[in-house]
């Protein structure tokens, strides 16, 4: 095994989103090894504070703050650091991946604000540790075709999709029957549909297993973080949609299954710690000595498995048939339950009204068989007008 300091040179790298959850958790994964890695990029949307410190800490080449109002704060807390260049704007955080010294970029931004900067990377020619999963619900077939024609490697970070990874290691040869996607259940599994009526956005933020930003939590909540995670794993591993099936396990160890043509099912397990798949996406595809807390069956004697609640977390479902309609239905599930959460939290949608939000938006919003990228924007922006718009009908339907 090699040591830090026997590594030829370090991996370079850009973090897109490195003031979030996915994005602090990395740079615990890097300050864990010495030598091993290399910041060029840190960017943030808004919490510029945060990216100054990791800025101070980590050195990099420049940072980006996505909202450009922000910009001056960020230079002028970093004014005695000249050689760190201070960017801001989405037309930055697209350029800046494509620098030459970048090997690897870490996408963990949240929603569909990550899908332009993958693209821009992959057409430079960089790999894509990608934990925006968005980014291949808005555009699988073009993101796919990307990679394979600039060549790159994209790397799965969520858990799930890490650990279909893990499991089709030495399998190349091998086709899978099926995949199984496994879920927590989230804070209201064996809840009715009734129940959910009047669960609050407190109750909803309190995931039982995982430590995640508010959209995402919002997301396991409602089940839509696994529906956008089968779509991720139809183009991650080129999957048909019959192939891809959902269980609910609530301890979250086993982090997801293959079964291949032999009936055979292999499994990755481990404690709910996001570090580890970020290390291997990182370090793929060598398996780097960690420090991480170590898992004990002896903790964990009943391990549960049962079927998803389709009718009380809909979500599930609206997810499986935008992808199985393919062209930019999933465009259109993704922007209409990005409005829908952040109403959610604003409180002025109730937690099963989010679903039937992205449902209206589905059976509305203008649907293309082949979009391109272009289109796929045009999608985005015309969802988020109609979803922005329901929900000022629904609000007006309430005053009155």
């Amino acid at each position: 095994m090699l040591s830090a300091s026997e590594f030829s040179s370090p991996v370079t790298l850009a973090l897109l989103g490195s003031t979030g959850s996915i994005g602090t958790q990395a740079l615990d994964v890097l300050r864990a090894q010495p030598g091993r890695f290399r910041v060029a990029v840190l960017t943030a949307q808004r919490q510029w504070q945060l990216l100054v410190a990791q800025a101070r800490e980590f050195r990099p080449a420049a940072v980006v703050i996505g909202d450009e109002s922000l910009r001056g704060a960020v230079q002028a807390a970093l004014h005695d650091l000249p050689q760190i260049e201070v960017l801001a704007g989405a037309q930055a955080l697209a350029e800046v991946v494509t620098r030459p010294e970048i090997n690897i970029v870490l996408t963990a931004l949240v929603g569909y604000a990550g899908l332009l900067p993958t693209v821009a990377a992959i057409q430079a020619g960089k790999d894509i540790a990608l934990a925006n999963k968005e980014t291949l619900v808005v555009a699988g077939q073009l993101i796919t075709a990307l990679v394979k024609q600039h060549g790159v490697r994209l790397l799965p970070v969520d858990s799930e999709h890490s650990a279909i990874f893990q499991c089709l290691v030495g399998e190349a040869h091998n086709p899978i029957e099926k995949i199984i996607l496994t879920a927590s259940g989230g804070p209201f599994r064996g809840r009715s549909a009734l129940e959910l009526e009047t669960v609050t956005k407190a109750q909803a933020l309190k995931h039982p297993n995982w430590d995640m930003g508010a959209k995402i939590t919002i997301d396991s909540a409602s089940l839509m973080n696994k529906g956008l995670e089968v779509i991720e794993a139809k183009w991650l591993f080129g999957l048909r949609d019959e192939q891809i099936d959902v269980v609910v396990h609530p301890q979250s160890i086993i982090h997801s299954l293959v079964q291949f043509q032999d009936g055979s099912l292999k499994a990755q397990l481990g404690l709910p710690d996001m570090k580890l798949p970020i290390q291997y996406a990182l370090a793929y595809p060598q398996r780097l000595p960690n420090q991480f807390p170590r898992f004990s069956f002896l903790d964990y004697p009943n391990l549960s498995f049962e079927a998803p609640d389709y009718e009380a977390f809909p979500n599930l479902e609206l997810a499986f048939g935008a992808m199985r309609r393919g062209g930019n239905a999933p465009c259109i599930l993704n922007a209409a339950n990005e409005i829908a959460v952040a109403a959610f939290l604003r409180e002025q949608l109730g937690f099963r009204q989010m679903s039937d939000l992205v449902a209206g938006c589905l059976a509305q919003v203008s649907y293309l068989a082949q979009p391109l990228l272009d289109d796929l924007v045009a999608t985005d922006a015309e969802t988020r007008r109609y979803a922005s718009e329901s929900i000022k009908n629904y609000e007006l339907k309430i005053k009155n």
